[in-house]
């Protein structure tokens, strides 16, 4: 088993509606949901990565369990309760190195507080990462920083180099990027740009490597 500490749009937040119909599952429920047609591209196969891990932006990302996940849980709850509530920036489409995301249109840092403190809270209770892990994020190829931090905290993007976003597709070839842009756009329409607040922390769970990411709990911020 494996969980992880995301960021996810609450149910009644049209986004998560609309970015489930996008990738083609509901990480809530789990359901298969029908996906949009886009005329002479396979979206289901553009979309097969982010479907798996369901919508999301990651704050501590996956890990396996040191300890019971009661214990976790308890921890990732008491983080929530001391955390309050804010606004999120306006979301907007983007390309992150070929793939397209939503990322925050304006700094947040309430937000990265956020991302930090699940990273350094709920270590104790992740497992080190195995020498297989480790090789499949390519250590040869992270800065100094980005070692670092794979050693220490499982992966090389935390802290400073961390980044929210929400992927939705995998990774693009710039005609793939083209056409599939506009249908993206027109789907999600201006529900990304409205305002929206974050008041709860979201625990995914992954039952078995290669199993679908469900959300397991949603955590109140109460601070």
């Amino acid at each position: 088993m494996r969980a992880a500490l995301y960021w996810a749009p609450e149910l009644d937040d049209p986004l998560h509606r609309l970015g489930s119909e996008w990738l083609g599952r509901d990480a809530e429920t789990g359901a298969t949901v029908r996906q949009p047609a886009v005329p002479g591209l396979d979206l289901a196969a553009l979309t097969d990565d982010p479907r798996g891990y369901g919508l999301h932006a990651t704050l501590k990302p996956p890990f396996r369990l040191a300890a019971p996940f009661p214990a976790m849980l308890d921890e990732a709850a008491a983080l929530a309760a001391g955390t309050a509530p804010f606004d999120l920036p306006p979301l907007e489409l983007v390309s992150l190195g070929g793939f397209l995301a939503l990322r925050e249109s304006a700094p947040c840092p309430a937000l990265q507080g956020l991302a930090d403190a699940c990273v350094a809270t709920l270590d104790a209770y992740r497992a080190p990462p195995t020498e297989a892990e480790i090789a499949r994020r390519r250590p040869e190829r992270l800065d100094a920083a980005g070692r670092y931090n794979l050693h220490r905290w499982g992966y090389p993007q935390v802290f400073g180099a961390w980044r929210f976003h929400v992927t939705l597709t995998r990774r693009l070839t710039p005609e793939q990027d083209a056409a599939i842009r506009p249908a993206l756009l027109a789907h999600l329409g201006d529900v990304p740009a409205r305002p929206r607040r974050v008041t709860s922390l979201c625990i995914f769970t992954q039952a078995a490597p290669g199993a679908p990411f469900l959300i397991g709990e949603r955590l109140p911020l109460g601070g």
